[in-house]
Formats: structure tokens, sequence, C-alpha cells
């Protein structure tokens, strides 16, 4: 019986291996495919919250106009890009395409992993895949654009024109800007996952809506101090990236609760 457990799990880990194997070939295929479009990448993508005229500096200038002022206007960035290694460029080209590999490639991923853990399901959450990879993805675009759209720009509009002197000369290195966008997106991506990770942690048991609503003043806290992180010290920057985690959070009771109704309801009927 001891050799036939560790057979079975053996088993197990090559199912696996197999698995994380076709998710890095995705991601690699994908990252290859990204690190031939190097000028659309870089230059319309990467390097477009650098431009004045990008889609979320003139939103944020309409709408201080609206309100009579033009204190979010932005004129310019004042800083230019430098690379002060021979394979700092080439490097920067390699993670950043493996970055979008991986994001695109993200459905597949949250197939090959629903793939794994399906065999433990009940027949029922079985045929929920679809919608468990379509939610997930589309939760982990979103998160993506909002990452690029607003956490980025208001991270470089205040990093890029913070002096503490005029002596200072604003020379940004190429790979700290680019790290700055690639945190940012990936951050807010996986953010954006919080309600199908409480669907797991429910079905585990770890957690229940009880639990969440008792600790949501935490749970106010903690998304402040990483709203912190993630963006500039201002305050308004930090509810603007804070209102979207709080809205997820409160969709995660939701998601909670259906969850451990659900599961009373299957015990009453097995019962």
């Amino acid at each position: 019986m001891a050799e036939e457990k560790e057979m079975s799990f053996l088993d197990h880990v090559e199912v696996l291996r197999w698995h994380l194997v076709r998710s890095t070939l995705a991601v690699l295929i994908f990252a290859i495919i990204a690190f031939m479009m190097k000028s659309f990448i870089f230059d319309v993508i990467i390097f477009a919250p650098k431009n004045p005229d990008f889609i979320t500096y003139r939103f944020f200038c309409e709408a201080s106009k609206y309100f009579g002022t033009d204190g979010l206007c932005i004129d310019e960035l004042p800083f230019t890009f430098q690379s002060l290694g021979m394979s700092e460029q080439f490097s920067v080209h390699i993670w950043t395409s493996i970055t979008a590999g991986f994001i695109v490639a993200f459905p597949f991923i949250i197939w090959e992993f629903w793939k794994f853990i399906s065999p433990g399901l009940y027949e029922t959450e079985r045929k929920g895949a679809k919608t468990f990879i379509v939610i997930s993805s589309l939760l982990i675009f979103i998160g993506v654009l909002f990452g690029f759209y607003v956490v980025t720009p208001l991270s470089v509009n205040f990093l890029g024109s913070y002096s503490v002197s005029d002596l200072v000369e604003r020379n940004i290195k190429i790979d700290s800007y680019i790290s700055l966008v690639r945190s940012s997106v990936l951050a807010s991506g996986l953010i954006f996952e919080l309600p199908i990770i409480m669907f797991f942690l429910t079905k585990m048991g770890l957690i229940t809506p009880q639990f969440l609503r008792k600790y949501r003043k935490h749970a106010l806290v903690l998304v402040l101090l990483l709203a912190a992180i993630i963006t500039p010290p201002d305050i308004i920057s930090q509810i603007i990236v804070a209102i979207p985690i709080l809205i997820l959070y409160e969709i995660s009771i939701i998601i909670s609760a259906i969850v451990i109704k659900r599961q009373r309801k299957k015990e009453k009927e097995n019962a």
C-alpha cells in the first residue's frame, strides 16, 4: 500500500510537470513573437506613458478643466532615458518579451491549471471550466489595463517630475523605467485575481464570508497600504487605486457566500 501511495504521488508529480512544461512553452512562444515586435512593444506601448499626450494625462487634464483648473495638465515629462550597461538594453528586451508572453498566454496557463485540479472536483464543478477560464483571463487583462493606464502614468508623472534640487539632472536608466512599468502592470493584474483566489480559499475551507466581513476594516488598511506602495505618495493616486481593490474585496465576499451556500445545499442533499 505504501508503494501504491508513492507511485500515486509520483504520477501526480509527473502530470503536474507536463502541465508546467506546456505552460512554459506557451509563454516562450508568445515571448518570441513579442521579441520580434520590438518597435511596437517599446515605442507604442512601453514608452507611451512618457508622452504628455498619453490618453491618461489628457483625461486628467480635461477633468481638471471641468472643475475650473488646469492643475492636472502636463506639458512635458522632464526626464530622458539612458543605458549604462553593455547588455542592459538586450536584457530589458528579453524580460519585457517574457512578461508580454506570460500575459498573453495567461488563459492557456489557467486552462492547464484547471486540467490539473479538475480530477479532484465534482462533475458539476468541472462544467464551470469555461466560465472559470473566461473570468480569470478577463480579470487579469482588466488588471493589466488598469496598471498600464492608471498606476503606471501616475507613477511615471510623479517620480519622473520629482526633484530634490535643480542641480540634479533627470537621466533615468531604461531598466529602472521598464521595471516600474512591468511591476505596476503585473501587480495590478494579479491583484485583480482576488475574487478567484477567495473562491478557492473558500472551497478549501480556509476562509468564510463571515471572516471577510469581520476583518473588512483591517482589509481597508491593508488596501490603503498596498495602494501607497504601488502608487506615488499623494492621496488622489492612492484613492484611485484603492477603490477598485475595495470593490474586488466586496465581490470576493459575495463569491465566498455563494460558495458556502452551495456547499451547505449539497450537504443537505447528501444527508
